[in-house]
């Protein structure tokens, strides 16, 4: 398997390793608003819209990438 051949396997565990950290991230948000810091609750979920802006575009590429040709 040539280094190019690597690449798809590697975005596609890159983006399930993001979506996975973003849903940790999520959880220790509302537990940190449940505890009343609405503010810093705030401005991860403002940190995180970044993440979601991002997450088609990489689907797209990925499915494209790993795509029969």
């Amino acid at each position: 398997m040539s280094n190019a051949d690597l690449l798809p396997s590697l975005l596609f565990k890159i983006s399930q390793n993001q979506l996975a950290l973003e849903a940790a991230i999520m959880e220790l948000t509302l537990w940190v608003e449940q505890r009343g810091s609405g503010d810093v609750a705030e401005n991860v979920r403002g940190a995180m819209e970044a993440i979601s802006r991002n997450e088609e575009f990489i689907n797209l590429t990925l499915a494209v990438l790993m795509a029969p040709e």
